[in-house]
């Protein structure tokens, strides 16, 4: 298993190199400029996000929808994920992972968007959607979507199901000695009872635990940050000189190049709001909507909440906590997260374990549908298996090791990047034709012109 661990690390490391994070941070920055700056409208994506449309198409609110795709976007990666982009690449790397999440907002708009272009109604009734679809809709090559849906529900067993159960055992075995396996049986009968109602339960339950979780947290940090208010300053001022001279850092933190802090910032800032992957854009399809550039603003403000907001947030407190307390231990980014946190008395150890807990769990939920309708776009008759196989790998994760799987999660979360973006960059120019219409002509309120 050694042998196998370091073959996939060793392919992985090839997948999330300069080229990915190039391809990745290039899309973001290209579609940005061809679309005008849609992060302009962010104030205006948020409020739509808790606006009704009534009367759209679609099986979920625009709300539920954003609320389903940030619950498998917000997971241990915002947390644990920028701790390892600080360990590895000091406290400039929260500058380039924040830097991604802005430019990434187009990303996550221009998938939103072709989501909603190239959705298909079933004759139920319900709204299908996402990469594979406009992939063979928008360009005819239903061989490459059938690709983006096998990486996409493998990926769901790593990233979206196993690794996020057995941070939730581990924590809470750690923290109150109860046994993985009482745990994962406890996790499992919970993910049961949501997943197995559909697309409706999933948003349902995640529309009611994302706000609660992200106004937690944020509330949370923002206690620690002014609990660390003479460090803010330096902290700020340290994130924003070491982005650019990381050597400069000094202290516990790692001294390197330029190169390595914005490699680990980017790479980090990606994973965690998936802004380039295609996943969002499968519930996206499934929104209320009356064009297609609403929901594409809904979606972008995903990645606004999740890097811009959350990410920054729990860098900040690391860096601040970090300076504040010299004696913290740098040798992974967990380890360093976790000092960070508990140096705050009272609070702090709460928060990370409730955020960490809150975060995974609605990651699991989140992923289900993503790999749910990958499986129904290769078959139909595969769903109800997938749901129970999928239950199951919750309570395998919880009680295994998962060093392969969170190599084998990186592989495949690469591997649906390059199809998805692929995409976005063929149909361009259906992208600059809707925003022009709909947000930069004033018709955003019009109904979608061609209903699919």
């Amino acid at each position: 298993m050694n042998a196998i661990n370091d073959i996939i690390s060793s392919i992985n490391s090839v997948l999330w190199g300069w080229p990915m994070i190039i391809l990745l941070l290039g899309t973001h920055i290209y579609l940005t400029i061809i679309l005008k700056f849609p992060q302009r409208k962010i104030f205006k994506a948020i409020k739509l996000s808790v606006t009704k449309d009534p009367g759209s198409t679609g099986d979920v609110s625009q709300f539920g929808a954003l609320a389903t795709a940030l619950a498998a976007t917000i997971g241990t990666g915002n947390i644990v994920g920028v701790g390892t982009a600080i360990a590895l690449g000091g406290p400039g790397a929260v500058f380039w992972c924040w830097l991604t999440g802005v430019f990434g907002i187009s990303t996550k708009y221009a998938e939103g968007l072709l989501a909603i272009k190239y959705r298909v109604k079933t004759p139920s009734g319900q709204m299908l959607g996402g990469p594979m679809y406009a992939l063979e809709r928008g360009l005819g090559w239903k061989w490459m979507g059938v690709l983006f849906a096998i990486f996409c529900t493998i990926a769901s067993f790593g990233i979206g199901c196993t690794v996020q159960a057995n941070a939730i055992s581990t924590l809470t075995n750690e923290t109150f000695n109860i046994s993985t396996y009482l745990v994962g049986g406890v996790v499992c009968a919970l993910t049961a009872a949501v997943i197995l109602g559909g697309v409706k339960s999933i948003a349902r339950v995640c529309s009611a635990l994302v706000p609660f979780m992200a106004i937690f947290y944020v509330v949370g940090c923002i206690y620690i940050l002014c609990v660390n208010g003479h460090y803010l300053w330096p902290a700020l001022k340290l994130i924003v000189e070491s982005a650019f001279n990381p050597a400069a850092a000094g202290g516990g933190f790692v001294g390197g190049t330029f190169m390595i802090a914005a490699r680990y910032g980017i790479s980090r800032g990606l994973f965690s709001n998936e802004s380039g992957m295609g996943s969002a854009p499968i519930v996206a399809a499934a929104a209320q909507t009356r064009n297609p550039v609403r929901q594409a603003l809904v979606s972008s403000s995903g990645t606004f909440w999740d890097t811009v907001v959350i990410c920054a947030m729990t860098g900040l407190v690391i860096v601040s906590s970090a300076l504040a307390h010299p004696d913290i231990n740098f040798a992974d980014g967990a380890t360093l997260t976790k000092g960070a946190f508990s140096k705050i008395p009272y609070v702090g150890s709460t928060l990370l374990n409730i955020g960490q807990f809150t975060f995974a769990f609605s990651t699991i939920l989140g992923w289900s549908y993503y790999g749910e309708r990958s499986i129904e776009y290769l078959n139909r008759k595969c769903i109800l298996p997938y749901r129970v196989l999928y239950i199951i790998a919750v309570f395998g994760g919880s009680v295994i090791g998962l060093s392969i799987v969170w190599n084998m999660a990186d592989c495949f979360n690469a591997l649906m990047a390059i199809p998805n973006l692929l995409a976005l960059l063929f149909l361009s120019k259906v992208l600059m034709k809707e925003t022009n219409h709909y947000l930069w002509n004033d018709h955003l309120d019009d109904e979608m012109d061609d209903e699919t």
